[in-house]
């Protein structure tokens, strides 16, 4: 969300801004909206200081014994006049705010410009694919073959993408989504937070999912959201706050469900875990000072590139160029793990820097020790990770020849101390 009042003094500036993410100049419709608007504020002051002076003179008339009936005439005149003047005002605001709320972020100057994944620069790659000596499968054909990934009963139970996983499968879910939760708050310093997965319109409003991404959502008829992701109600923690910016950053972890329909993706990747109706992902959230969030960035896109690492799982940081940003961003990095069955890498985690966008939708502020001032917060999210695709990738990589799955170090505690993953009823 925008300050119409910057555009106001940087029209050239957030043109040139909505030009590097591809879209048109928006400067002119939205200044003449805003002429409208204070026009009819300011005439309907007018009005209502001139109605404030005849008032006086009714009581002066009054005093003085004379008839005032022409002055009532003109205060209930300027009262039809003043009701128009804020009707319009009202409506030229609503309009405005409506414009403001469907542009996107503009991109910090250090963003690549691109149109699309093609024009996204690779920053650094960490650890080696893996060789094998057998044909590689993927983690379909592995889930399938160990009896513990049915898509096939999962469409019986609510349609396509969805799966159901049993046994050391199902374990080894919870025992990621575990790892990660210990890591992020024990080492990483975030705490954690068991969201509500269902919210409303305002909470969804103060992310940025809606109202331009409505139809990617689940609604339920009672009118609550179910959340995308972690970042819908974290993030909004702090709605309508101010913060002592002496406790910034605040950094917050949760593993959730997350629900998209996926209304974008139709034909795309139908095979598999890769992109589901719901999905379990371990998300952080950071709030921080306008001073802060740059550095805060790099520091959550390390916490996210470390769960692979001690996974031991190859992966590639990229920036993504302004044409596949997301809504909310400023910047974004994308870490993507690399999947043997597909033979190639695959987002896994994005971490983003929204600077005060999401904190105007949701009116956060910070306020220095002795200060007077607010200032709007600078709010960061990232995953850390997608819990089901480190799964496919835990299954694609440390794949045997006889398409059982050698247990990680980072995860035998978790999983009992079980070393390798079997066929179902051998050692699940």
């Amino acid at each position: 969300m925008f300050d119409i009042k910057w555009i106001r003094d940087n029209p050239e500036a957030f043109d040139a801004g909505l030009a590097r993410r591809h879209l048109p100049a928006q400067a002119a419709e939205l200044l003449a909206l805003d002429t409208v608007r204070r026009a009819a504020h300011t005439k309907a002051q007018e009005i209502q200081t001139e109605r404030n002076a005849l008032s006086k003179e009714i009581g002066a008339a009054k005093a003085r014994g004379e008839d005032a009936e022409e002055i009532i005439a003109k205060v209930s005149e300027s009262k039809d006049a003043q009701a128009e003047a804020e009707k319009a005002a009202a409506t030229a605001q609503a309009e405005l705010d409506g414009m403001l709320a469907e542009i996107p972020n503009l991109p910090f100057d250090d963003v690549p410009v691109g149109e699309g994944e093609d024009d996204n620069v690779e920053v650094r790659t960490w650890g080696e694919a893996p060789t094998f000596d057998f044909e590689v499968k993927d983690h379909v054909a592995l889930g399938e073959g160990l009896g513990m990934m049915d898509f096939e009963r999962a469409a019986k139970l609510s349609g396509s993408r969805f799966v159901v996983l049993s046994g050391a499968l199902a374990r080894m879910e919870r025992a990621l989504a575990n790892f990660m939760l210990n890591l992020h708050t024990r080492e990483n310093g975030y705490v954690e937070v068991n969201p509500p997965a269902l919210v409303n319109d305002d909470t969804m409003f103060g992310t940025g999912q809606l109202p331009k991404f409505g139809e990617d959502l689940f609604r339920t008829e009672e009118g609550y959201w179910m959340i995308p992701t972690a970042e819908v109600p974290l993030t909004n923690m702090v709605a309508g706050d101010i913060v002592d910016a002496a406790e910034l950053p605040k950094r917050m972890t949760a593993m959730t469900w997350c629900f998209r329909s996926e209304a974008g993706a139709a034909g795309k990747d139908t095979r598999g875990m890769i992109r589901q109706h719901q999905f379990t992902k371990v998300e952080m959230v950071s709030v921080t000072t306008p001073e802060q969030s740059a550095d805060e960035l790099e520091r959550m896109t390390g916490c996210a590139e470390d769960v692979l690492k001690r996974l031991e799982l190859p992966y590639r940081t990229v920036v993504l160029c302004t044409g596949d940003m997301g809504f909310g961003a400023r910047k974004t990095y994308d870490i993507e793990v690399w999947l043997p069955g597909q033979d190639t890498y695959r987002e896994i985690s994005s971490c983003s820097n929204c600077g005060d966008f999401q904190a105007r939708r949701m009116k956060a502020r910070c306020r220095e020790a002795g200060a007077k001032e607010t200032r709007f917060v600078h709010t960061l999210n990232g995953s850390g990770l997608a819990v089901g695709r480190t799964l496919i990738a835990v299954m694609e990589n440390y794949q045997l020849p006889d398409g059982s799955i050698r247990v990680p170090d980072a995860l035998k505690h978790y999983m009992g101390g079980l070393e390798v993953i079997g066929p179902a009823g051998d050692g699940d």
